[in-house]
């Protein structure tokens, strides 16, 4: 007769299960439940494991704090079909476009914009391959150097708040997701002067490779810079009241959905068929969140019922390299997945088992979402799998990988020295939330 497997042997298997089925494409939620309850099931019996699902299920959809999601994604939603991005483009592109790699400045800084009310870093890949990428090809950019600019720019949409990936790591380690969307502002608002400064340095070091645009008249340039009041308005007002206390995360999401409803209605963005693309798109992407966090909170209590987080945390707090040499095994492995899976899926895979270490070696729990966001958000963008790459390319037809992932490499070095900065000084991350109301 076979001896009863060990929990350990039990883990390992669950694991290898896992990315069994995930390169078979069962969508990843799935994949975590079913590994999950099942590895549950063995462990603890099927009655208990049963229940589990039951309960987890209707916890998951029915808590309050877990409410922000749906609620930013209807903002990002209903901004997105209002046309905002090329309204931020057309301003940015009238104010600095017509220097040489102008349209790359604008398209950073819009970008960002339109990130800081989308919160999502494939919506912001997808959108401005449409918006900015024909508009640089026209006046002769590189394909190269355009598409990189926009896989670099999407990734914005992961850090600036109100930003979908840190309120599920807030949730998952039960931090205040206020004070992470906080965490985020000077981050990103760093990441998107870095990516300026990379392009500057291209057009000093390549002064012929890059064109200017036209240049536009200042009558004209105030007119497109009016344009942008909207979203500038609902960001201040949203990111305002968090920063101020005045709403709760999930009260801000209400609040900036509703907000971003009434200001397309007022400015005639939104008829009838907008408003219905904006709710079945917001229903959808939701819908796909929770099915990957109900999967993941499963899989989360099969690793607790085997004690692989706590072992983990002795094994790599016993190796002798000290916190930083821990943190940055941890940072390879988010590179070497971000290869494999979105960010999202990333996550939540991860915090529930990394989390424990890091809190153990001490470092600061916030500070920590912050780094990992921006590690994760590298993987979208390196080679030589990078997700936004493969989002930017489905958009734009004509361009090869080789061609997207030449472009990129300037912003991956410029990522991976704003991750130095920020692990040097932790302060740029956790300054905003130490003052909040």
């Amino acid at each position: 007769m076979m001896a009863p497997l060990s929990t350990d042997a039990i883990a390992l298997l669950g694991f290898v299960s896992l990315f069994v089925l995930m390169l078979l494409r069962v969508p990843v939620g799935m994949a975590m439940g079913l590994v999950g309850i099942t590895g549950y099931a063995w462990i603890a019996g099927a009655g208990p494991a049963l229940k589990l699902v039951g309960q987890t299920s209707m916890r998951t959809v029915t808590d309050y704090t877990f409410g922000v999601i749906p609620m930013f994604m209807l903002m990002g939603a209903f901004v997105s079909v209002s046309g905002v991005s090329r309204e931020l483009f057309k301003a940015a592109n009238s104010m600095i476009g017509h220097l040489r790699g102008g349209l790359g400045v604008a398209t950073v800084l819009a970008c960002g914009g339109f990130a800081a009310i989308c919160g999502s870093s494939v919506a912001t890949a997808a959108t401005f391959s449409s918006v900015a990428y024909p508009e640089m090809r026209r006046f002769g950019y590189p394909q190269s150097f355009s598409t990189g600019v926009i896989a670099a720019g999407g990734t914005l949409g992961a850090m600036l708040p109100p930003s979908t990936v840190l309120a599920v790591y807030a949730i998952l380690t039960q931090q205040d997701i206020g004070k992470l969307f906080m965490a985020g502002v000077i981050p990103g608002l760093l990441a998107m002067l870095l990516y300026v400064i990379t392009i500057v340095i291209i057009v000093k070091v390549r002064p012929n490779w890059l064109p200017g645009g036209e240049q536009k008249p200042w009558p004209e340039r105030i007119v497109d810079l009016k344009n942008v009041w909207a979203p500038l308005v609902l960001f201040l007002f949203v990111i305002g009241g968090l920063y101020g206390g005045f709403f709760t995360p999930t009260e801000a999401g209400g609040v900036g959905a509703s907000g971003a409803f009434l200001l397309g209605l007022i400015r005639g963005k939104l008829d009838r068929a907008k408003i219905k693309e904006a709710l079945l798109s917001a229903t959808r992407t939701a819908a796909a969140v929770f099915t990957v966090l109900i999967g993941a909170l499963m899989f989360g209590y099969f690793l607790t019922i085997t004690q692989t987080p706590q072992k983990l945390t002795a094994f790599l707090t016993g190796l002798g390299v000290g916190p930083y040499g821990v943190l940055t095994m941890i940072m390879v492995m988010y590179l070497v997945l971000g290869c494999l899976m979105d960010a999202m899926a990333m996550i939540i895979l991860t915090v529930p088992i990394i989390f424990p270490v890091i809190m153990q070696l001490g470092f600061d729990p916030i500070w920590f979402g912050i780094i990992i966001v921006m590690t994760v958000e590298l993987g979208l963008i390196h080679p030589p799998v990078g997700m936004n790459v493969f989002v930017i390319k489905s958009v734009v037809q004509d361009v090869s990988f080789t061609t997207i992932f030449k472009g990129v490499l300037p912003f991956v070095a410029t990522d991976i020295l704003r991750l130095v900065i920020l692990i040097s000084f932790p302060i740029i991350a956790l300054w905003l939330p130490a003052r909040m109301g």
